[in-house]
């Protein structure tokens, strides 16, 4: 029910218009006899409304605004007083024509025209029964047309449910008022002293609380039965909203009741912290705040500051949220925005710093110069993303360490290895329980600048998972055309990376992602030589595990025949990590015999070191006799560095059968395979009968079976085994090689040379075979590494034979 109207029956059904009315709105038995016995004029002035529809026997106030509403008004006012009543099909028509309005409608009678204040006319009528538009006669100044009677089909005075639904009506309209606080409860008197049924079902579908459709419908009803259960109907659904909505503002007001009480104890806990001398809220805010105003941001920053500083004063204190908008603001004023160390550009000093932390890596040294020179020049030059490549234990992230000193940055480091987690880098957004900032943007507030040196340490290591993928979330931080304006999830800016120098480190590119490869410079780092290893256990490791230990250059002495024994016995890697561990293992010698004081040589002899670290572990490196025929000495790229390995084949009596062993993989098999075709091939060059292929079969064996060995490399040392073997020639001393083999005889270039040089220098190589196209990359290489070493460059096979074989035949030759 409309609330307006309840108060529109309370002001003239209680009161009456005037003492002197003939209206009497709560209609007896009587007064609907006399109304319903009235004869229907056969033309009435027809009056449209906009938003109501009038019943039979209902009062109701009605301001008229149009000129033609407010003229039939007058004229029928000062006539019979009878007019036809009809709503309007779309309330917003301002001047309704025929087909803008209902043709059923309601006669009424007017009871009294008053002139507001505002200069509105309102007229109070009352419906009196039910008519329908015959034909229109006149549509100016107003509309008239000749109505027909539409009676209203009343059931039996002894109809059991019709009373039934009476009841239930008058029940349910007792319900609403008492529930709705907008009605006068004087309304529930009214409903109870209504004795005409037709005019209580009237009465309440008029103040039903829905549209003028379904009014309409209601009226057009014309079984009074069927009439009153639709309105029931509407009753229902009404109490059921009334409901609803007390239920709702009921516990609206309890949390309200609950905030005004948390405020009044948060004003309290504010006046209590002030008495003690603490920070209460506001004072936070205006420290934020101040602290704002002193950050070196941009405008853009500052605008995103200053509202979500707005934004936290406008909340609760005790509330979840406070915390985490407190936890953001005070991550943006940690963060250094804009805020710059001031590089040194004392080249001299940085090579100097360079060559006293590390010994060797001679391109990756030039490779820091160049970069400090051009910045020195420019003093805006983009960092570049470096990427140090090599294996473990060569000083790679040690590296950045020294490249912060050199120029005078901040030093970052991030571990990269086994991160799955997208939200590592770009961060989670605020809204979820315990959000942080990515590993990025905490990294740049911890450092307190924003261009350290970052080390991104085993980026070949990231993995992904269902949690996104990592790999692809480090595109945007290494590209330096996008990192300008890198979007952290939490943070919600952009966050300029562009003056940070990445240096990222890496054991194996194949692993990387191929677009994020594509971002970053890469530097390979070599592995050391037994001169270099010896150099930095002699400068850094043996210091450093003294003072580790407690103890000072005069507790031991290592020289260096001695650290020369213990790298070539002990360890076996391109790096110095293991060499550490075996200084480490020295050292607490000496610190037990000190602790302990017990006699022991302060100068380590060779005796000594077999007696702490025990017999010599790593003596298969060396190159092996020749005096076998069919064994020759490979050299191989392994992820932690070079290694020199041995090619053995044999024959047996057989049909010419091929076999190969040593857990290798396919591309090494199919080498063996092209170089035992070949020899068939070409039989008569290395004077081989070819009936002996058919008469022997042969096995090809590469020893340490566990390991798993594959590529092309191998192809010419296969190819060397078998003539060998064959022609039961030696196999020059000393003498190593690597290089791919094809059909035709070519001889192709591989990839790993230095660390096959380092390999072959390890294990007294003394020549070594290689590709014509490989002698660039021995160009590359310092001459100090290549002491001692002779290399023949070849691009045929039938070279590689003239080079390997002796025209000697091995002892106890076979007669094949």
């Amino acid at each position: 029910m409309e609330d307006s109207k309840f108060s529109n029956f309370d002001n003239m059904s209680l009161q009456g218009i005037d003492e002197d009315s003939e209206l009497i709105p709560l209609l007896t038995a009587e007064d609907e006899e006399q109304m319903n016995s009235e004869e229907l004029p056969q033309t009435l002035p027809i009056l449209p409304l906009r938003n109501t529809v009038l019943f039979p026997g209902v009062v109701i106030p009605i301001t008229a605004g149009r000129d033609s509403s407010i003229r039939l008004i007058k004229e029928a006012n000062n006539g019979s007083k009878v007019i036809g009543v009809v709503s309007q099909k779309d309330e917003q028509t301002e001047e309704p024509n025929v087909e803008d309005i209902n043709t059923l409608g309601t006669v009424a009678r007017i009871l009294r025209v008053l002139q507001m204040p505002d200069g509105n006319t309102t007229v109070i009528i009352q419906g009196k029964k039910r008519f329908e538009i015959a034909e229109v006669l006149t549509k100016k100044p107003y509309l008239t047309a000749t109505v027909r009677e539409t009676p209203e089909l009343r059931p039996e005075p002894n109809n059991r449910e019709f009373a039934a639904i009476i009841d239930s009506i008058k029940e349910l309209a007792l319900k609403i008022i008492r529930d709705n606080p907008n009605i006068p409860s004087e309304a529930s008197f009214a409903i109870k002293n209504i004795q005409s049924n037709s005019f209580l079902i009237n009465f309440v579908s008029s103040n039903l609380n829905t549209d003028v459709k379904d009014k309409q419908g209601l009226l057009e009803i014309g079984n009074l039965q069927d009439r009153a259960l639709a309105t029931l109907k509407y009753m229902n659904v009404e109490l059921q909203k009334l409901e609803l909505k007390n239920d709702i503002q009921s516990k609206v007001r309890s949390d309200l009741d609950k905030q005004q009480r948390e405020y009044f104890l948060h004003q309290q806990m504010k006046t209590i912290q002030e008495e003690l001398g603490g920070v209460s809220y506001d004072e936070e805010l205006e420290e934020m705040r101040a602290r704002g105003e002193k950050k070196k941001w941009d405008d853009k920053v500052a605008e995103h500051f200053a509202k979500e500083l707005a934004k936290m004063q406008r909340m609760n204190p005790q509330v979840a949220e406070y915390s985490i908008q407190r936890n953001y603001l005070d991550l943006i004023l940690d963060l250094p925005w804009n805020e710059f160390s001031k590089d040194k550009f004392d080249l001299k000093r940085a090579q100097k710093i360079l060559d006293r932390d590390h010994y060797g890596l001679e391109d990756v040294k030039k490779r820091i110069i160049e970069y400090l020179a051009v910045l020195k020049l420019r003093n805006d030059m983009k960092s570049p993303i470096l990427c140090l490549y090599g294996p473990p234990g060569v000083g790679k992230t040690s590296l950045g360490k020294s490249v912060a000193e050199a120029l005078g940055r901040e030093y970052v480091r991030m571990s990269l290895g086994g991160l799955r987690d997208e939200a590592e880098i770009r961060g989670h957004r605020k809204t979820y329980i315990g959000a942080m900032p990515g590993r990025i943007v905490q990294s740049l507030k911890k450092a307190g600048t924003s261009n350290p040196v970052f080390i991104l340490d085993e980026i070949d290591k990231l993995s992904n998972s269902h949690q996104g993928d990592p790999s692809s979330a480090m595109l945007e931080v290494l590209d330096p055309e996008q990192n300008s304006e890198f979007h952290d999830n939490f943070l919600e800016m952009g966050y300029d990376l562009s003056k940070v120098m990445f240096i990222a480190t890496a054991n194996d590119l194949g692993s990387i992602q191929p677009a994020l490869r594509d971002r970053m410079e890469i530097i390979h780092v070599n592995g050391y030589t037994i001169e270099e290893k010896v150099e930095i256990a002699k400068r850094h490791l043996l210091p450093k595990q003294l003072q580790e230990h407690g103890l000072d250059k005069s507790h031991l002495k290592i020289a260096k025949p001695q650290l020369e024994k213990i790298v070539e016995g002990y360890t076996r890697e391109s790096g110095v990590r293991g060499l550490e561990k075996q200084i480490a293992k020295m050292v607490r010698y000496a610190a037990k015999n000190i602790a302990t004081e017990e006699a022991y040589d302060v100068k380590a002899t060779n005796e000594t070191i077999v007696a702490v670290l025990g017999a010599p572990k790593m003596e298969r490196d060396k190159y092996e006799n020749n005096e076998v025929a069919g064994v020759v000495t490979g050299l191989a790229w392994t992820s932690v560095g070079g290694d020199i390995l041995f090619i053995e084949s044999i024959l047996s009596k057989g049909k010419g059968n091929l076999s190969i062993t040593g857990n290798l993989g396919k591309v090494m098999k199919e080498s063996a395979t092209i170089a035992m075709e070949y020899i068939k091939s070409n039989a008569a060059s290395f004077d081989l009968d070819s009936e002996v292929f058919d008469r022997y079969n042969v096995h090809i064996h590469v020893p340490e079976g566990a390991t798993p060995k594959d590529g092309p490399s191998a192809g010419i040392t296969m190819l060397t085994s078998l003539v060998s073997l064959f022609t039961q020639r030696k196999v020059k001393k000393s003498l190593a090689m690597t290089g791919e083999i094809t059909l035709r005889g070519k001889v192709l270039p591989v990839g790993g040379i230095k660390e096959k040089i380092l390999a072959a220098k390890r294990a007294r190589i003394k020549e070594i075979i290689l590709c014509a196209d490989n002698e660039r990359d021995i160009k590359e290489i310092k001459e100090d590494y290549l002491k001692g070493l002779t290399f023949h460059y070849v691009t045929e096979m039938h070279e590689v034979i003239a080079l390997a074989l002796t025209r000697t035949k091995v002892k106890n030759a076979k007669k094949l």
